[in-house]
């Protein structure tokens, strides 16, 4: 089946609905920003990778390191436009460290442990570990693809070979993947299998030579398809319905149009008056210290939000997302080169080794928000 962009009605309809959208917390008109500082950006993330890899609590078996949602994965999406800013001929050091892991763990699938251990951690985390594993290596390797040699590699494909049969088929997951919960938002959460499920559907979509119109997984996607429309079922949180919306800027056809244009309209109604988005306005999450989330503007909330509408088709001159990029902006640290963003799960102490996960992800999701207009 092949995989169609957005027709053109679609996105006039976007552009017309962010130009013209007003809410009572509709971004004010930004003033002229600085821009992103990408060779801060890069420092930041390959500094952050280097230190996830050394971390004890990443080794496992054969030699190599876990990959993360926090971590791994925003610096494996972000870094290639990075790169493309910066001039750079080569991945670094460090990433080449870290896909060195993902293909050996291919290759030996079968002889690897799983990340997490059902008789150490408890069930189910074997099969949920595997998942995650299995849906991240896709991706990565699908990501390193489309910036190296523009064809789906050897491995790439034994990737997916080892992710298809990880897909549930009954139950309330039927068509999604296990997820790691550890009761840890957003990532590692009873909700997260709905970002577990985009990421599969985004490293299909992105898949070179058209890999997601292989007759061979016509049911798995069409099975993927039926799972994250759910999302929409339920009481889900707007999190979660904006998280599916970027996984159908990769692969139309997820959602309606009338469902994409509704979770249009929620992400841009729950826009702060200074173009960014606050954890608080994205779900009902509680903290396990008892300490409020807060309604201020956030980095990571900020990011996603910016890289699901750029996604969906929302345009870059449109004024709440020019808002929303001035916010990054304005907010990257000038000294680190990170976007600071805030735990959702406790308030975390400034040397805890966990302080920095979701910086990490607001970095990377940012640089992804900003990718079009990036500058050395």
């Amino acid at each position: 089946m092949q995989i169609q962009p957005p027709r053109r009605s679609l996105v006039m309809a976007l552009a017309a609905l962010a130009c013209s959208l007003v809410t009572p917390g509709q971004a004010a008109e930004p003033a002229p920003a600085r821009t992103w500082d990408a060779a801060g950006a890069a420092r930041y993330l390959d500094g952050r990778l280097e230190w996830w890899r050394t971390w004890p609590k990443a080794k496992r078996d054969h030699g190599t390191s876990c990959i993360s949602c926090h971590t791994a994965l925003p610096v494996a999406l972000a870094r290639p436009a990075l790169r493309q800013a910066l001039g750079e001929r080569q991945t670094s050091a460090i990433e080449q460290a870290m896909y060195a892991d993902i293909t050996k763990r291919v290759r030996m699938w079968r002889d690897v442990e799983p990340f997490y251990l059902d008789q150490k951690s408890g069930l189910p985390k074997s099969s949920e570990s595997r998942a995650v594993e299995a849906v991240l290596n896709a991706l990565f390797l699908v990501t390193r693809d489309n910036e190296t040699t523009g064809r789906l590699g050897d491995d790439t494909r034994q990737a997916f070979a080892n992710m298809w049969p990880l897909q549930m088929q009954t139950g309330p997951l039927d068509g999604g993947f296990p997820w790691l919960t550890f009761k840890l938002e957003p990532w590692e959460s009873e909700t997260a299998a709905y970002f577990g499920a985009s990421l599969a559907a985004i490293a299909v979509a992105r898949a070179p030579g058209n890999y997601a119109a292989s007759p061979e997984i016509a049911p798995n996607l069409e099975a993927l398809r039926d799972y994250l429309r759910t999302a929409f079922e339920g009481k889900s949180s707007l999190f979660t319905r904006a998280t599916v919306l970027w996984a159908d800027g990769a692969m139309p056809g997820i959602l309606t149009p009338a469902q994409r244009r509704a979770t249009i309209d929620e992400v841009l109604a729950a826009q702060g008056s200074d173009g960014g988005w606050s954890l608080a306005r994205l779900s009902d999450w509680r903290r396990r210290d008892g300490a409020p989330v807060s309604d201020d503007s956030d980095g990571f909330a900020t990011a996603m939000m910016a890289v699901a509408l750029k996604d969906a088709g929302a345009p870059a001159g449109a004024k709440p997302m020019r808002a929303a990029r001035a916010w990054l902006i304005a907010h990257q640290s000038r000294e680190t080169g990170g976007l600071p963003a805030a735990s959702i799960n406790k308030v975390r102490e400034p040397t805890a080794d966990a302080h920095l996960f979701m910086t990490d992800a607001a970095t990377g999701f940012a640089t992804l928000a900003l990718a079009d207009e990036l500058k050395p």
